[in-house]
């Protein structure tokens, strides 16, 4: 590579880093073009998936700030930019590999933190954005539901109070 294309491809993928929620760098060793294919399809539109030159990778990472990848630009490396949700994307990842064991999850980085293969696969293990937002919405819903009860329940007690010493007061009043 000249000079200035490799200039212009580590401007480019510092711009990658620099745009995306998460980077997860992979070793795709064994993986014909067939499979790398099928997994940019099946990352869909959370993620673009690029086979990438490691030192010109590692000089964008540092370029964009990230200094924690630098142990893992070593043998064949591809990276996974993600742009929409990273669980999807670690799900997507994390499926694939199951299926084909010649990709190999190094690590990553989410929103500036270093993240391990394993962090990876407990991200991809997590649920989605929408269910996690649907059972934090129901658990508000209870807890309102629990205060309503609560400060209903406190009136209700204070009535039968009053009535019980009503009738209290009149079994005494009415037995002298």
């Amino acid at each position: 590579m000249a000079k200035p294309d490799k200039a212009n491809a580590v401007a480019e993928l510092t711009d990658k880093f620099r745009s995306s929620n998460a980077a997860v760098l992979t070793e795709y060793r064994g993986l014909t073009v067939a499979q790398l294919k099928e997994l940019r399809r099946s990352l869909g539109g959370n993620a673009q998936y690029a086979v990438v030159k490691n030192t010109l990778t590692k000089i964008a990472a540092n370029e964009a700030g990230i200094t924690s990848l630098d142990d893992y630009f070593a043998g064949p490396t591809a990276v996974a930019f993600v742009t929409g949700d990273p669980v999807m994307s670690a799900k997507g990842l994390r499926d694939f590999a199951k299926d084909n064991p010649n990709l190999v999850i190094k690590g990553g980085v989410l929103d500036g933190k270093a993240l391990s293969a394993d962090e990876i696969k407990k991200l991809a293990d997590l649920e989605s954005r929408e269910v996690l937002l649907s059972k934090l919405a129901g658990a508000f819903k209870a807890k309102q539901s629990m205060a309503a009860s609560v400060f209903q329940a406190l009136p209700s007690k204070l009535v039968r109070t009053v009535d019980a010493l009503r009738a209290k007061q009149d079994e005494q009043g009415g037995a002298e």
